[in-house]
């Protein structure tokens, strides 16, 4: 590789990393941007994957404010990431690619209707729970296994995940978009760090790529905090969309 291409993943690095923590789908930056330097799909995405997990890990530390007081919470849907992270990492290694791929756009094209529809399902949702008590302080019943197959996914691939999460939370569980950021941020590195852990056992990392991915999104992840918190709930949830859409666009023209 060389000195222009290594600071080009760098570059795609940042840039992953932020768009990871505002909202998800860093990975339609770095995965391509690897494919055309003609780096093999698989090790492509093991890469990337294991790449992007310290960005994780930077996003959710610029979000620390936002999670107080969701430890409990964090915990009990954090088991749902790890279950379904480490089924999505070993699917991708005993499956055929085309068995998952051909549903990813409908996939992100859910999470992106959820993310619109979501205040007017998630009041609807809080109204009926009312005249039942009220929802559960961690989110109704359905949301724990509605992370795990986001988890999954995102184990498999990860681009949009943070899509899904976000329209899961915003419908499940009453809070803040921004908190609801800050969880999904937690939730999507507790996925790509068990995948990580798969790939680097099983398969086979480029870890120089990794490594410079890794940097980047480090950084890119302190970026997404401070531009994520500044966004207003209409103007966050119009960038999901957007990148939603775009995922959509990219899969269905690839």
């Amino acid at each position: 590789m060389t000195v222009a291409e290594a600071v080009v993943v760098l570059l795609a690095g940042v840039a992953a990393g932020t768009i990871n923590t505002v909202v998800g789908s860093g990975t339609l930056i770095t995965f391509p941007t690897l494919l055309a330097f003609g780096v093999p799909p698989v090790t492509a995405n093991v890469s990337n994957n294991v790449g992007l997990v310290p960005g994780s890990v930077s996003g959710a530390i610029g979000y620390r404010a936002e999670l107080r007081g969701q430890r409990e919470r964090l915990l009990r849907l954090g088991s749902a990431s790890l279950v379904g992270g480490t089924a999505g990492a070993v699917l991708l290694l005993v499956l055929p690619s085309a068995a998952f791929d051909a549903i990813v756009p409908g996939l992100i094209g859910l999470g992106v209707v959820l993310v619109v529809l979501g205040p007017t399902v998630a009041r609807r949702v809080a109204e009926r729970a009312a005249l039942n008590g009220g929802l559960p302080e961690h989110g109704a019943a359905w949301v724990w296994p509605a992370v795990a197959l986001a988890g999954v996914y995102g184990g498999y691939f990860g681009a949009a995940q943070g899509v899904l999460l976000m329209a899961v939370l915003g419908i499940g569980v009453t809070d803040t978009l921004q908190r609801h950021n800050a969880t999904k941020n937690v939730l999507a590195g507790i996925v790509n760090a068990v995948a990580a852990v798969v790939f680097v056992v099983a398969a086979d990392v480029d870890w120089a790529l990794a490594a410079l991915i890794g940097a980047g999104a480090v950084v890119g992840g302190q970026l997404g905090a401070t531009v994520g918190r500044r966004l207003p709930p209409s103007v966050l949830r119009g960038v999901i969309v957007v990148v939603g859409v775009t995922a959509i666009v990219a899969f269905v023209a690839g």
